[in-house]
């Protein structure tokens, strides 16, 4: 014997699909916001009316011929900086989920062109916003530490 399709069957199916549609839009939008590490700019207008300064600035940056290279040893940061000798380097590490808390850094000169932080660096991926100066000279870094 076969059962009839009814008006009841067809109720259950679309509460069921509906169900698993918003369960999963649910999921979805739940693991978006955990994972979504903040804005890049706080406010787009200003950065727009600024971006030509900061075009200007990083040409400038540039002509100086600084270049730097970060990595792990270690528990620490470690820094190879050409171009430039005599500077002083501080910086930030940023959890590129911003997951964990920013960890402000100093640098040491341990050799001619090397610097180690002070301060160490957990595990994990980290982006390091760096400034090195000389004198008045400015040139800001942002490199890659991979985990």
């Amino acid at each position: 014997m076969t059962r009839r399709f009814t008006g009841f069957h067809m109720l259950g199916l679309t509460v069921a699909f509906f169900a698993v549609v918003v369960s999963v839009n649910m999921v979805m939008a739940t693991l978006a916001t955990r994972t979504f590490g903040g804005t890049v700019v706080d406010n787009s207008y200003v950065a727009s009316q600024k971006f030509n300064r900061w075009l200007a600035e990083a040409d400038a940056q540039a002509a100086l011929g600084w270049q730097v290279r970060a990595e792990r040893r270690g528990d620490r940061a470690h820094l190879t900086l050409s171009g430039v000798d005599d500077a002083t380097i501080e910086g930030m590490a940023i959890h590129p989920l911003g997951r964990l808390p920013a960890i402000r850094l100093h640098f040491d000169q341990i050799s001619l062109g090397q610097f180690r932080s002070r301060e160490p660096l957990p595990t994990g991926r980290w982006r390091l916003e760096l400034h090195v100066r000389r004198g008045a000279q400015l040139r800001s870094f942002v490199e890659e530490v991979p985990a």
